[in-house]
């Protein structure tokens, strides 16, 4: 038996921001990051798109952004010459019908509050700036001048597995089999090696596997996994200027390199939570509903060739597609750090910094996450987070 001040139930990205600015903050104590998955082959971090907006429609999910932002702009200060996680800062372009052009301008609102470069174009203004794109179907587009693109997720993920390495961290590789509770506090984590870790306090960073591992502790978190597919496509023009669009429809496409990746088909109403061992990507996806929409965007994508395709899991929650962060309301020794529903790769720094701080200091200090407080979870109180992609 070992016992631990803190142990972090999950290794990815958001576990370890999570261990890295408890170290940061000045925390002293004891520390070991749990993963069954070491190499991450299935890990929601590294089967994402690795992207970064600030087109939310709320300001705490902007700010959340805007601090990893931040951290990309001085990656090399803070971790070193070799840090570069190849950042492609070409924005993203939210297109909207008439229908949508409302939400739209109410996220764009919220988005100049908080001093993002996005800017609300017409249809026309846009075919401009982006020649080879359609207007069909739309009225107006959102895109980000600055501080949106994307990233490679591997290479991110490990600065931060390299920086703990030198900050006193048990990695543990094993499964969660079980969390024992004493009355209001969790007191231990049960391994599917037979270790038995004793701890003072318990942060959930268990990514899609999330509502399972809360669970085990008598808790009820409405985040389940969602299985989302992603397909790479050839295509004779080379547009270095796109960025990453997503149609009214829901359907994003973007350059990667020399190919293209694109998703977002699934439907969410009505969807059920996916089989943790399933990551089959689902190719009827692209051939019956991507690919119409994307040649209809961009008439060069009439003739293309699909070359591979993967599928990963979203820790989605069923609640209103937002984080869940802090402590619960009564059990105030275990932490959440969940529920990002598609965006935790960008956010989980500025997440890791706020729990850090919660641990350390008692309070935020950087971003007030208290609107991502469990207290709403157990009100049924939704925060709807309206830009989920």
């Amino acid at each position: 038996m070992a016992t631990y001040d803190a142990v972090i139930i999950g290794g990815a990205i958001v576990g370890s921001s999570v261990a890295y600015y408890l170290r940061e903050e000045g925390f002293s104590g004891s520390i070991a990051l749990i993963d069954r998955d070491p190499q991450f082959a299935r890990a929601a971090t590294t089967l994402s798109c690795a992207s970064i907006r600030q087109q939310f429609s709320i300001p705490e999910n902007i700010r959340l952004s805007q601090f990893t932002l931040g951290l990309f702009r001085r990656l090399k200060e803070e971790f070193g010459p070799d840090a570069d996680i190849g950042f492609r800062e070409n924005g993203y372009l939210i297109l909207s019908s008439d229908e949508g052009l409302p939400v739209l301008k109410a996220n764009h609102v919220a988005q100049q509050a908080e001093g993002a470069d996005i800017v609300i174009e017409d249809a026309e203004t846009l075919v401009r700036r982006f020649p080879w794109l359609s207007p069909e179907g739309i009225v107006a587009g959102a895109f980000g001048r600055s501080g949106e693109g994307w990233f490679d997720a591997h290479a991110y993920l490990q600065i931060f597995r390299r920086a703990l390495r030198t900050k006193n961290i048990d990695f543990v590789n094993a499964a969660v089999t079980g969390i024992e509770r004493e009355g209001n506090r969790v007191s231990a984590v049960l391994l599917d090696n037979g270790e038995r870790l004793e701890s003072g306090a318990i942060v959930n960073a268990a990514g899609p596997n999330a509502g399972k591992v809360s669970a085990m502790a008598g808790i009820a978190l409405p985040v389940e996994p969602r299985k989302r597919s992603v397909f790479v496509f050839e295509a004779r023009d080379k547009f270095s200027d796109m960025p990453l669009i997503v149609d009214p429809s829901g359907i994003y496409v973007r350059p990667e390199g020399a190919v293209y990746i694109t998703g977002g088909a699934e439907q969410e109403e009505g969807e059920a939570a996916a089989d943790p061992e399933d990551f089959e990507p689902d190719w009827p996806l692209f051939e019956e509903t991507i690919w119409p929409v994307i040649a209809t965007r961009v008439p060069a994508f009439e003739a293309i060739k699909a070359t591979r395709a993967w599928a990963g899991h979203y820790d989605y929650n069923t609640l209103d597609q937002n984080a869940v962060i802090g402590p619960h309301s009564d059990v105030q020794n275990f932490i959440f750090a969940n529920g990002f529903s598609g965006h935790g790769l960008q956010q989980a720094p500025a997440v890791g910094r706020a729990i850090a701080e919660l641990i350390v200091h008692g309070g935020y200090r950087t971003i007030d996450c208290s609107a991502f407080g469990y207290e709403r979870i157990a009100a049924g109180r939704p925060y709807r987070e309206l830009n989920v992609i």
